[in-house]
């Protein structure tokens, strides 16, 4: 639940980068690459791929199918990594936000 909650939180930082700083309309997306490659923000590659494992945790939490195996995926260092790396991609982006 808190990796699903952390793909929240940068949804919803992206979706505000992109009202302040491209459009009102944000996509009704919940894809995290395809909504930043509609702003202006650079990315590097490796911010790319981890928005695209992050938007994994959407899907995967969302739909029973996927559940069980995400479950067993998610392990205790599996997860802390990802809460550490998501907590460090919200702090960038909160800047990119202020500026």
């Amino acid at each position: 639940m808190t990796l699903f909650t952390g793909h929240l939180v940068l949804e919803k930082l992206l979706k505000a980068y992109c009202v302040k700083n491209v459009d009102n309309k944000v996509p009704k997306i919940h894809h995290l690459l395809k909504i930043a490659e509609g702003t202006n923000l650079r990315l590097s590659e490796e911010q790319k791929n981890f928005l695209i494992e992050v938007t994994a945790f959407n899907l995967e939490a969302r739909y029973p199918d996927f559940k069980n195996r995400f479950y067993k995926k998610a392990t205790r260092e599996f997860s802390e990594r990802y809460i550490i790396m998501i907590k460090e991609f919200r702090e960038w982006l909160i800047e990119r936000i202020k500026r």
